[in-house]
């Protein structure tokens, strides 16, 4: 089968340890699903494995991508009860959890403390023509939502939905300021908080950037400047946005501090330009703000993002679409930040990705 795969990594340039050919079909052991992959979407995570940064080893060749939309190809044996048939279509949970713990039992696998990411050693990941995945990470997907748009959701969306809702515990009426524009988590935070009821404000430091977050549903959007944070309070008022989406890092992290209000939340769902910032304890304890981390979302969060795209009220915006073949071009794009949403790999199999 074609895959996109980490061949080595280390080095000054991660996009030199691509390898893009033929591997080894997966098994598929009892209680694991075979899915014939249609489309897929890039994260930074993927750079990352090309870097050598990963929960365990990475040893070549690693199969790249944590997200997935396809066909149920083939069981383990016996499918479990419920399982969505042979032949049905479908987008896959990335978080590969223990299936044990009181987090796997009670449906919140992402907070498993043993989790793996697809694509995380010992796992395979999406960037491939065939992936195995547990029986359970299967969610059925209804014919309104095609291929691509499924396999933006696992994880972009997902974080962005979980951290909004669930960590922020934001509600209709309030506000949250989102660092970044451009990049898949951004824009998905942007989409949904606009389509929740929040009033949602960006940064970027582009003025293209700018413009097609208030095109996706901001309020308003800034360059990343000290400024901001006054023109931010002035905005809602004098006390600050409700919450904070972070994903930018050290560039914006003082930033963030400045706008929330106090009791307010900042959400960090990712560090891409740097994982380091001072942490500015005083503000945080004296203002006290609340600092939430949130990665990925339960089974039951994607199943109500795929509710939405089959309703027509979520729209993922994808910036680019590649071939499998292409992945190289692919990656190149998300390491120069030239993103405007996600990247999806469209792969070739009887049909094409609908």
């Amino acid at each position: 089968m074609l895959a996109a795969y980490a061949a080595s990594t280390g080095g000054d340039d991660p996009l030199a340890n691509l390898g893009v050919g033929e591997l080894p079909e997966p098994q598929v052991e009892p209680g694991w699903a075979l899915v014939e992959v249609r489309a897929a979407s890039l994260n930074h995570h993927d750079l990352w494995t090309l870097r050598g940064v990963s929960s365990a080893p990475i040893v070549a060749p690693q199969i790249l991508g944590c997200d997935a939309a396809g066909v149920v190809a083939a069981y383990g044996g016996e499918p479990p009860p419920g399982a969505p048939r042979v032949g049905s279509r479908v987008v896959v949970h990335a978080p590969v959890p223990c299936g044990q713990c009181p987090a796997c039992t009670s449906d919140e696998g992402q907070i498993c403390r043993t989790a793996r990411m697809l694509s995380e050693p010992p796992l395979a990941g999406t960037f491939a023509e065939l992936v195995a995945v547990p029986a359970i990470n299967l969610i059925a997907l209804p014919d309104e939502v095609d291929f691509a748009t499924a396999a933006c959701l696992p994880t972009a969306y997902l974080t962005a939905y979980h951290g909004l809702f669930a960590r922020a515990e934001l509600r209709p009426g309030m506000s949250v300021l989102v660092q970044g524009v451009a990049g898949g988590l951004a824009s998905a935070a942007i989409l949904l908080g606009a389509l929740h009821g929040l009033t949602v404000y960006a940064t970027s430091r582009d003025e293209a950037k700018r413009k097609l977050a208030v095109e996706l549903g901001a309020a308003a959007a800034y360059p990343p400047e000290r400024e901001t944070a006054r023109a931010l309070i002035g905005a809602t008022g004098g006390m600050g946005v409700d919450a904070v989406v972070e994903t930018v890092g050290e560039p914006t992290w003082e930033l963030s501090l400045r706008t929330v209000r106090p009791g307010g939340t900042v959400v960090v769902s990712g560090a891409t330009a740097g994982h380091n910032p001072p942490a500015e304890l005083r503000r945080i304890f004296f203002r006290s703000i609340t600092v939430a981390g949130s990665t990925m979302g339960s089974r039951a969060d994607l199943r109500r993002l795929v509710e939405l795209c089959a309703r027509g009220k979520l729209h993922p915006l994808i910036g680019s679409r590649h071939p499998l073949s292409e992945a190289a071009a692919a990656l190149a794009e998300m390491a120069r930040g030239d993103v405007h949403g996600k990247i999806v790999l469209e792969m070739p199999s009887g049909q094409p990705a609908q």
